[in-house]
């Protein structure tokens, strides 16, 4: 969900209670790309325990790709449907969206802290249900005001599996996996143009990965981008090419054999925007810092090294990207900064991190 992650998983601190009373609200946080049988039932479990299950969804206003396919809104809706088909009031059931903070764990307990507040009214009646499988987990050790309330449903199921078979049309297995709703959903889904673009996605990743996969050791990829800010804009480029098709991104690439990792960043702006190779960028440098969240690329392991470069204030120069590195253009800060869901991998977190530094 964030990172850093602790890779310790250490149960939290469960408090006796007394037996059988029902707790006023319950939390249940997952990314749930989709929810499967397995967030059902535990749903349900816990559903005996409290009044009002309020369930953070994890992951969202994020562009869609196929690690994260569906829109907060769409899972909402699909939770709503299977827990009304196993007779669970609507009622009953609460919503809380988070986006993604990468390199701001701060960021993100607080939004969910916020968001669960806001259902709670400062009721200190709240439980977190949760299962403590691996170092995902995290997580359920980070708020230690609520009860925790671990749930006895064990289940080999996950929504990675699911996905897989999704997106390799092994459609009987994923009918196995899932509730009849969240099954009708996800087969209407694939008669959408998101689904199409997404299937060509998976599939160029899953030949990506192969072409790597006899490697001697695990590839570690290293990248150089840039924030080019001007006037109160950005500049970025529309991806032409998978993955990530038709997001926003920074320019950047892959570092050469023999360029220095400024040079690159530097070299990708002019290359892949038009901007004039007189644009003085190396004197416009604000600040740098690497970011290497392990699951920032669904490539494989990418480490980018990300530069900002300031030019000041006056006209936007004139862009000239195109073909096969996609259109360029400038964007105003409060734009980008207002629409994640429009971004790359975590291009947006990287832009946020150097434009919030005050």
């Amino acid at each position: 969900m964030t990172a850093p992650r602790d890779p310790a998983p250490v149960p939290p601190r469960t408090r006796p209670s007394p037996a059988r009373r029902k707790r006023t609200f319950g939390v249940y946080i997952g990314r749930f790309e989709p929810p499967h049988a397995a967030h059902l039932q535990v749903m349900l479990e816990a559903l005996h325990s409290v009044q009002k299950l309020i369930v953070v969804i994890g992951s969202a206003r994020a562009a869609r790709n196929t690690k994260n396919p569906f829109t907060a809104e769409e899972r909402q809706e699909i939770i709503v449907a299977m827990l009304r088909g196993a007779g669970v009031a609507r009622s009953r059931v609460l919503f809380v969206e988070v986006r993604d903070y990468f390199y701001n764990e701060g960021l993100w307990l607080s939004e969910v802290q916020r968001g669960v507040h806001a259902h709670t009214r400062g009721s200190s009646d709240v439980a977190l249900i949760g299962h403590i499988k691996d170092e995902s987990s995290y997580y359920l050790r980070s708020f230690p005001a609520w009860e925790f309330i671990p749930t006895h449903v064990v289940s080999p199921l996950s929504a990675t599996a699911v996905r897989r078979a999704y997106f390799e049309e092994r459609l009987e297995e994923v009918a196995g996996m899932v509730p009849s709703a969240v099954h009708a959903f996800l087969d209407a889904f694939r008669a959408t143009p998101e689904y199409g673009e997404l299937r060509d996605e998976y599939v160029y990743l899953r030949d990506y990965r192969r072409a790597w996969a006899d490697a001697p050791f695990a590839p570690v990829f290293v990248t150089a981008d840039a924030v080019v800010t001007r006037s109160g804009h950005v500049l970025l480029v529309r991806r032409a090419g998978m993955p990530g098709r038709g997001r926003l991104a920074m320019p950047g690439g892959f570092l050469g054999q023999e360029e220095t990792l400024l040079a690159c960043a530097a070299g990708r702006v002019h290359a892949e925007t038009g901007l004039r190779t007189g644009t003085p960028l190396a004197g416009a440098l604000r600040g740098q810092a690497v970011f290497d969240y392990p699951e920032r690329s669904l490539r494989g392991r990418t480490v980018t090294h990300a530069f900002h470069f300031d030019l000041g204030i006056g006209q936007l120069p004139r862009l000239q990207g195109g073909g096969d590195d996609g259109e360029a253009l400038w964007m105003p800060l409060g734009e980008v900064l207002a629409r994640p869901e429009l971004f790359f991998e975590d291009h947006h977190a990287i832009i946020e991190h150097f434009l919030m530094r005050g």
